[in-house]
This record gives structure tokens, sequence and C-alpha cells, in this order.
């Protein structure tokens, strides 16, 4: 039995879980609702404040989708709940980030900004040090766009300039050396 997929969901107080027919689960929140419809072959009830999710038979697919179902699910609960965050940290001489509006705006050492439209759903705020708080209520969607965000200059391995995720290591290489 899947370790994961076997575990109860927690509905902590506030959030309401509405499984209609065909898989389709709605989460309500204080933060917002989130929609997904899963698999019809598997069984989701909602008992005694706790979502649970059963699989029919132990296919490999089966059991795949068992603890991925869970998962999914335990994160719309957290995420209409408390919601997700992600850090991003600019890196490097001049390379500064805005909010203007719905659009972020970087400076990234090229020749031109970098314009990012803010997706609907998702909070962005950068605070004095160019840190680039990403936040929302779909955990998919939030680390979609810090991916997106990184990906405009993610850190060269020399001088270590660039976007980086808060708490990521960066290995820096040795640059070059005078011969002997």
């Amino acid at each position: 039995m899947s370790r994961i997929g076997r575990l109860p969901v927690e509905i902590p107080q506030g959030v309401t879980v509405e499984v209609k027919p065909g898989n389709h689960v709605v989460v309500k929140g204080p933060k917002g609702q989130l929609e997904f419809t899963f698999n019809p072959k598997l069984t989701i009830k909602v008992e005694d404040n706790k979502v649970i999710v059963e699989r029919p038979n132990d296919e490999k697919q089966m059991k795949a989708l068992h603890g991925t179902t869970r998962a999914i699910i335990n994160n719309m609960v957290i995420g209409v709940s408390k919601g997700f965050e992600k850090v991003l940290e600019v890196k490097g001489l001049g390379y500064r980030a805005f909010v203007k509006g719905d659009t972020l705006e970087l400076h990234l050492g090229f020749s031109h900004p970098v314009l990012y439209k803010i997706p609907e759903g998702i909070q962005i705020e950068v605070d004095r040090d160019n840190n680039i708080y990403v936040r929302g209520i779909d955990k998919q969607k939030v680390g979609q766009v810090a991916a997106e965000i990184r990906s405009f200059r993610p850190p060269e391995p020399y001088k270590g300039k660039g976007i980086r995720y808060r708490g990521e290591r960066i290995i820096l290489k040795a640059g070059k050396s005078a011969k002997k």
C-alpha cells in the first residue's frame, strides 16, 4: 500500500472539501478556491473532517495515482488555508527588480529590462534587498512562476551572479589561473 496515499488528509477549520461526481474535488478556504478533476477509478471520500483516497486494485498505474492524488489534495488544502511562497534572490552588480502594476521589471545586465507579466492568482513582491517573493494558493503555479523568473538569468558558476532560490547553493568554479 502507498505510504503517502493511505494517509488521510486533515481538513483544518474554515476549509471545506466537496467531492462532486466524476471525482471533481472543490476545496474552499479563507484564501480562495481550488478545483481539480482526478482519475474516476480512484475513490475519494470525506469522512470525519478527513479526506480519504482509496484505489480499486494494485496495478502499477493505480499505485502511482494513489499517492499523487492524495498529495495534490493535501496541497490544495494547504494552499487555501495557508498559501505557498517561493523566495528568489537577485545577485549581481546593477541587477534590480521592481513591480510596476501587473508587471515584474527585471534589470539583469541585458541592454534592456526584462518585463514579466504576473499571472492571475499570483502575488509578487520585491523588498529592498532585491528578494522576489512569489505567493499564491496553487503550489504548481507558484513553482512554475518562480522557475520562469529564475530562467531569465540563472546563476552562473564563476561569480554567482543571477537569480537563485533562497537557500540554493551555487558551487563556484575556479577561474583561469596564471601559468607557473
